[in-house]
């Protein structure tokens, strides 16, 4: 099991766009991936639970990886977020 913090510093925070290609990532592995923020916790796989938490720029959020693939998942996941902070 990973349990990671992240922060997403994009301006508009998790929104439809970048919330779509964190549920494609964690889609593509095995592991269970559970995304919590303010105690709400959700299954990363789903696009509604993750538009659900509406997670705003520049606030810390925890998810936790656990299956056979979740030291690949984490990486991609990680990826996957510094790409969104990089976004216009």
């Amino acid at each position: 099991m990973i349990d990671s913090k992240f922060k997403i510093t994009y301006e508009n925070g998790l929104h439809a766009r970048p919330a779509t290609k964190l549920v494609s990532k964690a889609n593509s592995f095995q592991s269970e991936m559970i995304m919590e923020y303010q105690e709400q916790k959700i299954n990363m796989k789903s696009i509604m639970g993750v538009m659900s938490l509406g997670i705003p720029a520049n606030r810390t959020f925890r998810i936790i990886f656990n299956g056979p693939d979740e030291d690949e998942a984490f990486k991609a996941i990680t990826r996957v977020i510094n790409e969104i902070n990089e976004m216009k």
